[in-house]
């Protein structure tokens, strides 16, 4: 048998090293999305909670001055997660200082909390 310098083309060896190098480098794309997936899913949460939030503020403020008071709701979100809303009013004299408090799971708890003070 006769080896010709000349000739063209790959050997199996180095078609077999290409095979697991992009093998290994889909892997990990693969896996790139399946983080950014979860990341870009816990943002969407965090903006849906911070409405909420935002919601029961407008809410209270627009509330009469004596019937603000402390209290929770639950919420139903897009994506089909529970939000549970928690508000306390404290009274300093002529203010009145809201913080509203909303938690969610999904897989692990999560907490966002909104602070404002309400003037009469």
């Amino acid at each position: 048998m006769k080896f010709n310098s000349q000739s063209k083309g790959f050997t199996l060896v180095e078609v077999l090293i290409t095979l697991v190098i992009l093998s290994v480098s889909l892997l990990a794309l693969a896996a790139l999305m399946a983080t950014t997936t979860k990341n870009n899913s816990f943002g969407s949460h965090v903006t849906e909670a911070a409405t909420f939030a935002q919601d029961k503020l407008e809410e209270i403020r627009a509330t009469q001055w004596g019937n603000i008071g402390n209290n929770q709701d639950q919420v139903p979100g897009s994506t089909g997660i529970n939000y549970i809303r928690n508000w306390t009013v404290q009274t300093n004299g002529a203010l009145k200082t809201v913080t509203i408090t909303v938690n969610w799971n999904d897989r692990t708890n999560h907490m966002i909390r909104l602070l404002s003070v309400a003037a009469q």
